[in-house]
Parts: structure tokens; sequence; C-alpha cells
């Protein structure tokens, strides 16, 4: 069986209504894969569903937010009543605060943190318990080069981002015995909506060019491909491992 297939498969994909998150799903679908689509935003996650639907495959959309852990409860339920197990979750979904740090609010702080560590963590749990039955399983978190080399105005993001690294590195050690492989992703500024609204101004954005050795922005394609890579049996002996997605900036 070829390395990179993922043929049937059943991925668990969060923030899949567009990006990063819509990227990876159609990523997989091709590579043979059914998807469960996680997003708040319902509209875009039935185009996405559309499009995974005419690739043929499978595939389950369910509107949750995953910073309440009632809801991580219920995707569950929903999800294992669908299918019979899960082999993949992509922890992608995740919100951007740019603020200075004396500007912070308690509700950005919470925001950002609840949604990008804690819901990331209590659905990694949630779906580990399962992938500790089937003793197999494959976590992947999306990062980023902001939890290795902290950006000004982003002192929530960075500080969660930062905390992913940890929380994938924790899970491996624990998982590791049962076969479960749990690795993140850090990219660089990603060209998504979210990602050039966050660079829209020239001067931040050219400031930031400069410290990126490939001199520019990744694509989302450019982060499925690794999640991919990570997702199949390729990446079979790497876990507890952050994946820097980041046109060198983190060489410096």
């Amino acid at each position: 069986m070829p390395k990179f297939t993922l043929e049937t498969k059943i991925a668990i994909v969060t923030g899949a209504a567009r990006g990063i998150g819509r990227e990876i799903a159609l990523v997989f679908a091709h590579s043979g894969a059914h998807l469960i689509l996680v997003d708040i935003l319902q509209k875009e996650l039935t185009k996405t569903a559309k499009e995974i639907g005419r690739i043929g495959r499978k595939n389950l959309s369910i509107a949750a937010d995953i910073s309440n852990t009632k809801e991580i409860k219920r995707l569950i339920r929903d999800v294992l009543s669908e299918f019979d197990r899960i082999d993949i979750l992509v922890n992608n979904a995740g919100v951007i605060d740019n603020n200075p740090a004396t500007k912070v609010t308690e509700e950005q702080w919470d925001k950002t943190l609840n949604v990008n560590l804690r819901g990331l963590f209590f659905l990694s749990q949630a779906v580990g318990k399962h992938m500790i039955k089937e003793r197999r399983g494959k976590i992947i978190n999306i990062a980023s080069q902001a939890g290795v080399i902290a950006l000004s105005n982003h002192a929530a993001y960075s500080a969660s981002k930062a905390g992913i690294i940890s929380i994938t590195k924790t899970l491996a050690l624990e998982w590791g015995k049962f076969n479960i492989n749990v690795n993140a992703i850090a990219p660089t500024v990603i060209l998504t909506p979210l990602g050039r609204k966050a660079w829209a101004d020239p001067q931040a954005r050219s400031e930031m060019l400069k410290k990126i050795p490939l001199g520019r922005f990744g694509q989302p394609s450019e982060v499925a491909s690794i999640a991919l890579f990570l997702a199949s049996e390729a990446s079979s002996l790497i876990t507890g491992s952050t994946i820097m997605a980041d046109g060198g900036y983190t060489a410096h």
C-alpha cells in the first residue's frame, strides 16, 4: 500500500470551513479519507462539504464551538453515530488577536486561549480516549511560528501557540505506547482570508517579509501537504515534533 494514502481513514478537521482547515480536508479527501468537518461557520462549512462530496468521499458536517466542552461531547457522539472509529484528528480551529499587551482585554485573552488551547486539549482528550481503545491514531495540531518566536502585539496568540507545542509533546509522551502519533505544524503567515486581514498593513507586512529567508508568505496547500504526510504511514516514526513551515523565519 502506498505510504501517503489515507484510503478508508476517518478524519476530523476543525476549522474546516475555510482557509487551512478547508484545504487540509480537501487534500485528505483526494487521498482517500472520509471527513468530519467542524466549524462554527455553518454556511461556509456546507460549501466545503459539497466539495468533498463531489470528490466521492463520505463527510459529516458538525457546527460546533470547540471551546465549549459540552459541544465537544456532542461532536464525539455525532461522529461515533456515523462512523465506527476516529483515525485522524486535525486541530486547526483558531482565532488571532492583534493588540499591544497593554490593551488586551480579559475577553480577548479568554477567547483566544479558550479556542486555540483549551478547545484543542479537550477535543484531543475526547478523541484520544477512543484512539487508545483502538491502539492507534494520528493527531495533528496547527501551531504557529509565533509559538516559537513571539510576535509583538500578539500576546494571547503567541501564548496559545506556544502552549500547543507543549501539549503536543506531552500527549506524544503519554500516548506513544498506544501507537498514537501527536505532532504539530508551525506555519508562518498563510495567505488565507484571516492571514490577509491580520497582515493588511503594508508596513507590518513588509517588515515581516524581511524576516523570512524565502521572502514570501505561505499558501494553505503548503500546510495541507505537511498535514497529509503527518496523517499518513509515511510519518510513522515521528511523534512529539513540530514541523516549521515558516520559510526559514525561525532559522535566525
